[in-house]
């Protein structure tokens, strides 16, 4: 099930957020998270905010579910008041958004845009289900101002998609590709797990080719965690499955960059492929730049100005909110400055770009030189007076932060 939330302080009904936090908007990027809960099934590894049908209950449906979320729309335009906000990214992530008809999913965009306003160049994305899609639902996305598109491929073998309880079919994540492409979705990426138990080098080659023979443009390649609370984690703990190995995973990830980069794609964030600068992900370089965000829907996480909240997790009590007029939100906190400096370190530093030398603390700057004597920091880079990770340094991206915080 989905994990518990985190406390904070309390939130006004009216959702209204401190001056100070409202004082900047408009000077960094703007972008909206809307969080779609629910799925056919549940998979195996997966402790997301989402829900299936038997697990919704009462007071939720997916049939009301884009009016809901439009209502939290209109909220978060009276909470941030009169500033003019064009949106720059709308993501539409779950669950499964494409769970929902198509139409429903072009009118949240729709309201967005009422309410804010989109960019000309506004990136709109929607994870999909390969199995959740067709060439119809996707020529609809398309013609309601989506134009771009995630799948979630996972693998290429059937053996491992049933460890994961994937459901759908080894070939189908290409063939939605193809019909995206078709629709004319510009910007299409294929989502990859690798580590998982049961998984070979062979197979994990053979899932990467077969992303990469799909054509996408953009490939994202995940480490599998085992979360508290899932299935898959009952199943190692039994002794069904073995634990996923952190050296395997390495090696894993060594191999998605050789055939990744061999087929065209470069690396921009540490699990992030592109085959261009175009091609990558403004929305989740709009979270690890520290920008400001409205995530809308049941649990989504948001960012203005410093102060973070998240909404209530049940799609009932989201709703029940709403209808009354309040702000969905369970909990927020405000960053402290010496926190977003961690973050931004933190965050940064998985980029292609990486992180301004003059910008380290004074005390950690010879964990920084003994990093690039380890060859975890590119030279050239830090010549250039920047932190920028190395192929050795991404597989031990979470030591160098700790070191350099």
């Amino acid at each position: 099930m989905p994990s518990v939330l985190p406390d904070g302080e309390p939130v006004p009904t009216s959702g209204e957020l401190p001056s100070a936090a409202l004082a900047a908007l408009g000077e960094r990027p703007f972008g909206f998270y809307v969080h779609v809960p629910f799925c056919a099934t549940r998979c195996g590894y997966c402790d997301f905010n989402t829900y299936t049908a038997s697990e919704l209950g009462s007071g939720a449906s997916q049939s009301a579910y884009a009016d809901t979320a439009i209502e939290e729309i209109r909220l978060a335009r009276r909470v941030l008041g009169d500033a003019d906000l064009p949106v720059s990214t709308v993501f539409f992530g779950g669950g499964t958004p494409t769970l929902l008809p198509p139409d429903d999913l072009v009118r949240i965009l729709r309201a967005v845009h009422e309410e804010f306003g989109l960019d000309l160049d506004a990136e709109v994305t929607t994870e999909a289900n390969p199995e959740s899609v067709g060439p119809r639902e996707l020529a609809v996305l398309r013609e309601g101002g989506i134009n771009r598109v995630s799948f979630g491929m996972q693998s290429a073998r059937d053996h491992v998609l049933r460890v994961l309880d994937r459901r759908h079919t080894p070939g189908r994540a290409a063939q939605a590709v193809q019909e995206a492409k078709e629709a004319g979705f510009g910007h299409v990426n294929l989502d990859l797990i690798y580590g998982t138990p049961g998984e070979t080098d062979d197979d994990w080659r053979a899932s990467l080719e077969a992303a990469i023979a799909a054509g996408p443009d953009h490939v994202s390649a995940y480490s599998l965690i085992v979360e508290t609370g899932t299935r898959l984690a009952t199943r190692i703990r039994r002794g069904d499955l073995p634990m996923p190995d952190d050296d395997v995973a390495a090696d894993r990830y060594l191999i998605a960059d050789e055939l990744l980069t061999k087929a065209g794609f470069s690396w921009y964030e540490v699990s992030n492929w592109a085959t261009s600068e175009k091609a990558r992900c403004r929305h989740n370089l709009l979270y690890w730049s520290g920008a400001d965000w409205w995530g809308a829907g049941p649990g989504a996480h948001s960012h203005v100005g410093g102060v973070r909240w998240w909404n209530v997790k049940h799609p009932s009590s989201y709703a029940a909110r709403l209808a009354q007029g309040h702000s969905p939100a369970h909990a927020r906190e405000q960053t402290t400055a010496e926190e977003r400096t961690l973050e931004r370190v933190m965050l940064e530093l998985r980029l292609v770009d990486g992180y301004p030398l003059a910008d380290l603390a004074k005390e950690v700057r010879p964990a920084a030189a003994k990093a690039l004597a380890g060859g975890l920091l590119d030279v050239e880079a830090f010549k250039k007076g920047r932190a920028v990770l190395t192929l050795q340094g991404r597989l031990l991206a979470d030591a160098v932060v700790r070191d350099l915080t």
